[in-house]
């Protein structure tokens, strides 16, 4: 059985981009994505400065994430190796772009399904080469059976000194790289501007490139002799505030050396630079999931915690019964899942598709597990919830439903217990996040679970009277988990992290762009106030509550979103 992988020799690459406009034009890719694009990294000091090219496309793994994610196998690896995907039944998770450490995989603005390289399977499957190798003029690019020691591919790779991107996910790529430069390959290596060559980075829900916080050279800080006034950005000061545009009479500049700074050498920190390097153009790197996300986890917690609660009261006799309270408690816990899967399907790009999920599920993602979870607990906590209420109007006589309990609390609990953690697993599948990939993450969903669901007895409360034994249980519970849930949360900062994509994602959401979300949102006013607000005046628990419920969702936030900003290519 043949094992196809692809074999880029940047010492011959000359940027000429006939391998991206050969892959748009045979698979019709639309304008703004691309399956094979050309990074530009620019490095050196003046004058020998040099750009380098790298082709970047999906790398064709033979340990796919992508795959394993997928939860209705429209990706999927075929017997030849080649990484397919089918987008007549992708719902538009958008969980295979999290789970690739590349960014190879986009969403198609036309079909709003995922897309990427395919290796022009269509072609190869006749006895063509892909688009790509065919019309690269320096030979550059190489395609072929790995498994076969008389193919080109194989021939080159036994003697020249090639390398992959990334080799520590331990995704083992079949793109190999002849000469690839560090700068290039290592995406956090080489910082980018606003603005490319030739091209505006587009940010926030497009494209939304990391910035490592290095000074670099731009033209809007340098002057260089020689370019007249009409290549070169006037001062604001010279602009019409009306139009924009430079008012006329502004001052010519004095002529000096072509190539020269102006001011001189750049100053970087009190010392002269040296050294530049910098991402000139790049492509591909897109934010796919918003706030629903973060507000599905809230949600999904309320839900699973006050059926968790109202299980373990039943099972271990923690706090009297109370039919009241457990009807209104579980009424809540329903109204809080429909919003869960409302926030879920409106997340999908292709909604009507979501039933997929569930008639052809691909069992080893957490995406199908997670919704099979989610349904299972759904239908239990609800039949529960409706035995208990037909026992309440006469329906049935209590003594069945008194007997019936402890079964029902049994069952819910381990559902209801999933429902909150299955979560950590299936952003532990997310393998181009690295900061989502924590050992504690189950646990800090839990005490998150335990510090919603407790603060919404409480709300709750207000209007529906508890036993005494439940509010007890209750006034001590909720500032408990809050203090665990903020030791937890805090103790990620003291933990190593596995990779510097890791590293960067914690930065970006702590003293990034999300550091008011964690610190103002998820650190003072989900568990600070709260804390203060119970042992100063107790009686304003219930607004408490409120406040951590709140934080808790600019706490998710900020973990959601912070990763996403590091690009992976």
């Amino acid at each position: 059985m043949p094992n196809y992988g692809f074999l880029i020799d940047q010492s011959k690459c000359i940027g000429c981009h006939a391998c991206s406009t050969a892959c748009k034009s045979e698979n019709q890719v639309p304008l703004g994505v691309y399956r094979t694009w050309v990074k530009y990294v620019e490095t050196g000091s003046y004058p020998d400065v040099r750009r380098r090219f790298q082709v970047t496309r999906c790398n064709h793994c033979a340990n796919p994430p992508c795959v394993r994610i997928c939860p209705v196998t429209a990706m999927y690896q075929r017997d030849d190796g080649i990484v397919e995907f089918d987008p007549s039944i992708c719902i538009g998770c958008k969980s295979c772009m999290q789970a690739c450490p590349y960014d190879s995989i986009y969403l198609d603005p036309e079909t709003n399904t995922a897309a990427k390289c395919h290796f022009c399977a269509h072609r190869l499957d006749v006895g063509l080469e892909p688009a790509c190798v065919v019309v690269c003029p320096e030979h550059a690019i190489i395609a072929g059976d790995l498994n076969d020691p008389a193919s080109e591919i194989s021939r080159k790779l036994a003697t020249a000194q090639a390398t992959v991107r990334k080799p520590e996910q331990g995704t083992a790529p079949k793109l190999f790289y002849i000469n690839g430069n560090d700068w290039a390959l290592h995406p956090s290596a080489s910082p980018a501007h606003d603005s490319f060559m030739w091209a505006d980075k587009i940010t926030e829900q497009n494209t939304a490139l990391y910035e490592l916080p290095v000074l670099q050279p731009t033209l809007e800080n340098i002057g260089y002799a020689g370019d007249d006034t009409r290549n070169r950005r006037e001062p604001r000061s010279s602009r019409s505030l009306a139009t924009g545009r430079a008012r006329s009479g502004a001052p010519i500049r004095t002529p000096r050396e072509q190539g020269r700074p102006l001011y001189g050498p750049i100053q970087i920190g009190g010392r002269v630079a040296e050294h530049m390097v910098q991402t000139a153009y790049n492509a591909q790197h897109k934010i796919n999931w918003h706030w629903e996300l973060p507000a599905y986890l809230v949600t999904k917690n309320i839900a699973g915690g006050l059926f968790m609660l109202l299980s373990l009261g039943a099972m271990f006799g923690l706090f009297a019964f109370d039919s009241t309270a457990f009807l209104t408690a579980g009424f809540t816990a329903m109204v809080f899942m429909l919003v869960t899967v409302i926030l879920l399907i409106k997340d999908l790009s292709q909604p009507k598709r979501f039933l997929n999920i569930l008639f052809r599920p691909q069992w080893k993602s957490w995406v199908a597990r997670g919704a099979f979870i989610l349904v299972g607990f759904t239908a239990i906590a609800g039949l529960w919830w409706l035995v208990e209420g037909a026992a309440q109007v006469g329906i049935l006589p209590l003594e069945t439903a008194s007997a019936l309990r402890p079964f029902a609390a049994w069952l819910t609990f381990p559902l209801a217990l999933f429902a909150v953690i299955y979560s950590a697993f299936l952003l532990g599948q997310a393998e181009g996040r690295d900061m989502w990939q924590s050992p504690l993450l189950p646990f800090q969903l839990f005490t998150q679970s335990m510090m919603v669901a407790s603060g919404t007895f409480i709300v709750l409360n207000l209007f529906v009277p508890y036993p005494e034994s439940l509010s007890d249980m209750l006034f001590r519970l909720f500032p408990a988990s809050i203090a665990l849930n903020l030791l937890l949360t805090f103790s990620g900062k003291f933990n190593s992290f596995a990779s510097e994509v890791a590293l960067l994602g914690y930065r970006e959401m702590t003293h990034g762009r999300f550091r008011n979300h964690y610190w103002w949102g998820g650190i003072a006013l989900a568990h600070l106030l709260p804390l203060a607000m119970i042992f100063l005046l107790p009686t304003s628990m219930p607004f408490a509550a409120l406040c951590a419920a709140v934080g808790l969702f600019f706490y998710e936030y900020a973990f959601v979103m912070a990763p996403q900003y590091i690009p992976n290519s």
